[in-house]
């Protein structure tokens, strides 16, 4: 299992090595360029890609296209969410959630492409836009996620940028399996 693999009912070890690969993944890179360029990378990665070969996974049992863009979708959704309690709450409870069986019971493998991206830019702009009239105060508070423990806003944007890079380097791995495959 890789270290970026992320069970619902992970240890706190293993939330805390996924953590640190994550972040990892951002290096010396602005975390807000990452977050900024996400939308149009994500466009280009999944530019011209067939609806049949967006819904095909790499492996069995392992996502697809369709799947990492609503996974995206879904996690905007999730992270906008904990920002505005983050910033309008004190320390309030950040609850994690099992994001394969957000997959299964929320249908991704129906998603539809165009959509679930537009959806993702619409909701990246919104928490942008947040990020932008925060104040360096702001930044610093602290909400208590039920499996990582206390994360700063600063963190969560490290954290969501190292995200941005791990699906956007999924899709480019998946879109070479199903081609080689097709």
């Amino acid at each position: 299992m890789s270290v970026f693999t992320n069970p619902a009912s992970s240890s706190a070890e293993q939330a805390e090595a996924y953590t640190r690969a994550v972040l990892g993944l951002v290096g010396s890179t602005d975390p807000l360029e990452i977050l900024e360029h996400t939308p149009k990378a994500l466009r280009t990665a999944v530019g011209g890609m067939s609806p049949d070969l967006a819904g095909r996974p790499e492996a069995p049992g392992k996502w697809s296209v369709r799947h990492v863009l609503r996974h995206f979708a879904d996690s905007e959704l999730v992270w906008g969410y904990r920002l505005r309690m983050v910033m309008a709450h004190d320390r309030p409870i950040l609850t994690g959630y099992d994001q394969d069986a957000w997959a299964d019971r929320l249908h991704y493998d129906e998603a539809d492409i165009d959509e679930t991206v537009e959806e993702f830019e619409v909701l990246r702009r919104a928490n942008l836009r947040l990020l932008q009239q925060a104040s360096a105060d702001g930044l610093k508070r602290v909400g208590v996620h039920s499996e990582r423990g206390d994360e700063s806003v600063e963190h969560m944007i490290r954290l969501y940028a190292g995200h941005d890079v791990l699906h956007l380097r999924q899709i480019e791995r998946i879109r070479v399996a199903v081609s080689d495959s097709a």
